[in-house]
């Protein structure tokens, strides 16, 4: 399996960059709650018991499981009932949020790397779309789910035979643009062993 990455500049309708916008201040909602309930359930497990915080003590209960991202994914479809912004934006994108801090936590845990921030506007600039549609390339717009066909500039080509696997939208200073994930089935050879 091959896959590559290219970008292309996106030129979205006004109505379209507010949809865009909206899509990521929902996500970075969704990431900010699930990381404070990861914080809160660590934190009310290490309280020493000499001792505790001036300020405020949350308290779970002991045998409260870790909110991992299965429960948090099953958590988002019931808060759907109660929060209808989270409506708006298409589910797998929140659910791709979850699973990006997901492999945050891992990688802090078993990598060594930093605790997982939470998000400001400009820290997060970007939601990813898994799947896209039947067809979803024209040469002059490419179809997103709940954006419809947004107009780019097609820079370069898609190569032959390739499949656009997902879409990752990206907010930059200089405007919108897409991250298309291309994968080819081909049997890339494994290089030699040195000796």
């Amino acid at each position: 399996m091959l896959t590559m990455t290219y970008e292309y500049k996106l030129q979205p309708t006004p109505e379209q960059i507010d949809i865009i916008e909206q899509t990521l201040d929902v996500c970075r909602s969704v990431w900010n709650f699930s990381l404070r309930q990861r914080k809160d359930w660590c934190a009310s497990r290490k309280s020493p018991v000499n001792a505790c915080s001036l300020n405020c003590e949350y308290i779970i209960s002991a045998d409260a499981p870790f909110p991992n991202y299965h429960r948090q994914a099953k958590e988002l479809t019931d808060a759907k009932k109660q929060y209808p912004q989270l409506k708006t934006v298409h589910s797998q994108v929140l659910q791709q949020t979850l699973r990006t801090l997901d492999r945050a936590w891992d990688d802090m845990r078993a990598r060594g790397f930093g605790f997982p921030r939470f998000k400001n506007k400009y820290r997060l600039r970007s939601f990813v779309f898994p799947q896209l549609g039947k067809d979803p390339i024209r040469n002059d717009a490419l179809k997103l789910p709940k954006l419809g066909w947004v107009k780019w500039r097609l820079s370069r080509p898609i190569p032959e035979g390739f499949q656009v696997k997902q879409a990752r939208v990206v907010r930059k200073a200089s405007g919108y643009f897409v991250a298309l994930s291309l994968q080819l089935d081909v049997d890339v050879p494994l290089p030699p062993n040195p000796r």
